[in-house]
Order: structure tokens, then sequence, then C-alpha cells
């Protein structure tokens, strides 16, 4: 417990990053290795994560991210997309999957697709959108304890215009809308106002409530 509160006392949202240091392959993977295993719905994991590193595409990125320079000099910016909606196909291969990687179909399991075919289909995509980018919060969470634990900075960022980054990613094509971004790399202390400061968060007295 105490090695997980000393990576969080650790890290915080840098607000610049080294341009020209990357983040080691082995390092990436261990991050996103941690997402792919983060709790899911229903285990749908009705999101995905695109591993930007092109620098045309950063430039054309952080205007419509309150030209937030850690979007430029990041090693890896990862954008967080949820499905636009969920569909029986996106259900079933999901179930399907689970089915295919265990080896057996299980009686229990095959009633709750059913559950969820007749449920969630129907309800108003936007609707279904929001639960979807409540779950790519989950492995937002995994990513920033992974990325500390690797001493590896990450800055989640939900300052920017998502229609304009879904333009540019062409997500749309791919049923997906952009939900957060993380910029990884390594602090920049020269310039960066936030990284000397104390860390602040409201006393467990005021923030737990124990009924």
């Amino acid at each position: 417990m105490a090695q997980i509160t000393n990576l969080l006392n650790w890290r915080y949202a840098a607000k610049k990053l080294q341009a020209n240091n990357s983040v080691p392959e082995d390092k990436l993977e261990h991050i996103l290795e941690a997402i792919r295993l983060s709790a899911s719905s229903s285990g749908l994991q009705p999101y995905q994560v695109l591993v930007i590193t092109d620098p045309e595409l950063k430039k054309q990125i952080r205007p419509v991210a309150w030209n937030q320079s850690q979007v430029t000099d990041c090693s890896h910016l990862l954008v967080f997309a949820a499905w636009d909606n969920y569909t029986a196909e996106r259900i079933n291969s999901m179930f399907d999957l689970v089915n295919e990687q265990r080896g057996f179909k299980n009686e229990g399991w095959e009633a709750y697709r059913q559950q969820l075919l007749s449920h969630y289909p129907q309800r108003p995509a936007e609707q279904n959108f929001e639960h979807a980018a409540r779950q790519a919060y989950i492995g937002l969470g995994s990513a920033l304890l992974a990325a500390a634990e690797q001493q590896v900075d990450a800055t989640p960022m939900e300052g920017f215009e998502p229609e304009k980054v879904d333009a540019i990613l062409g997500l749309a094509e791919l049923g997906l809308k952009s939900v957060l971004l993380l910029p990884l790399g390594y602090r920049e202390v020269e310039g960066d106002w936030l990284v000397n400061l104390k860390k602040v968060r409201r006393s467990k007295a005021d923030f737990v409530i124990n009924r």
C-alpha cells in the first residue's frame, strides 16, 4: 500500500514535457497492458486506445486541444476513444471471444448475453456512448498508476474539442468518439510552474464519509 501511495504522490499532471526524450517501448507496453487489463462493465471493453507518435498528427491536434504543449512535446499521445454505440454485433463479439478463450459455454453467461442484447442496443446511442466513455475513465486510472510505476509522466486531458479530434483521426469511420487525451513523456522541470508545488488534496476526514 505504501508503494502505491508513494507512486500517487510522485505523479502529477506535468505541464511541460521534454520534447526529445522518448519513452522506451517496454515502458509503453507496460502502460498499454495495464489499460487492457482494466476492469470493464460486463467485460465489454467498449473503448480503444490510439497511440499517436506521428509529429504531423500531433501538430494537427494541438490547436484543438487548447494549444497545450504536451500534445506535441510528448513521446506518445494516447487517445482514449469510446464506442459510439452498443450494438448487437459488438456485444456478441465480446461474448464470443470469452467463450473461445475459455473453451466452453456457460448457461448463466449466455443468459446474461441475452439480457444485455435485450437492453443495451435499444437505448439511445448517446446514452450508450456516455456509458462507454465512463469505462474509458477506468482505463485511465490504470494508465496513470502504471505510468507512475514506470516513472513516466502522464497528463490526462479533457481540454480539447472531441469532434475535431475525431475528424483528424477518422474516428467516425471506426465507430468511435474521443473521450480523453493522455500525453506520455518526461517532465521538463525548467518552465513547469507546477512541478515543485505541494500536492494538495482534501483531508480524509473531509473526503471520506462513514455511515
